[in-house]
């Protein structure tokens, strides 16, 4: 069942917009690609090891960013409580710019194809990024509405899928970038 809470003001979201077109002017400043190099716009991509993954609207790794949004709510919740929802949200909004512009950068996609199975990777579109951080504030939102056990079970849902589909996810993804392990990355290429 999903609560009845007051919305957040405009002015909230007119900010956390503003942070995200500055994300977007970031990227584009270091080079980033637009949209995918391919030259169009998808949906979806499903295939994880190709060049479209993180180029488009969605991908496997979007529910890990919806994640973070749950994630950040609930961080916001219990240490910045008596502050407006729309103040948590804006903190919210530039912590994940913030991650997006520098997982953008040479120094986190060099950390990535060194430390994970994302040999080939080289960065996401603009587009894809300022999706991730959509996904991010629809979570934010999402949790904000939900009860706790739903917003529980729908990231432990979103965790178990991607882990079941392409043996990676949020966990993973951030264990192998702080603490990579071989035998977690040889499980990951299908070893």
């Amino acid at each position: 069942m999903i609560r009845t809470v007051a919305l957040i003001p405009r002015k909230y979201w007119m900010v956390a917009l503003v942070i995200v077109a500055l994300a977007a002017a970031a990227e584009l400043a270091m080079g980033r690609h637009p949209i995918c190099a391919c030259g169009t716009v998808k949906l979806f991509v499903s295939t994880v090891n190709g060049p479209d993954n993180s180029q488009h609207l969605a991908d496997w790794y979007s529910p890990s960013h919806l994640i973070h949004g749950f994630l950040f709510y609930l961080v916001g919740w219990i240490v910045l409580r008596w502050r407006p929802p729309g103040e948590r949200l804006i903190l919210a909004t530039a912590i994940e710019a913030a991650w997006e512009v520098l997982e953008n950068s040479p120094i986190i996609i060099d950390r990535y194809r060194a430390a994970t199975i994302a040999l080939g990777y080289t960065g996401d579109s603009v587009l894809n990024s300022m999706c991730d951080i959509g996904f991010m504030m629809l979570g934010f939102g999402l949790a904000r509405r939900l009860p706790l056990a739903a917003s529980i079970a729908i990231c432990v849902g979103f965790e178990l899928l991607t882990l079941y589909v392409i043996r990676d996810n949020l966990t993973l993804n951030v264990l192998m970038l702080v603490a990579p392990n071989d035998a977690i990355r040889h499980w990951q290429a299908g070893g």
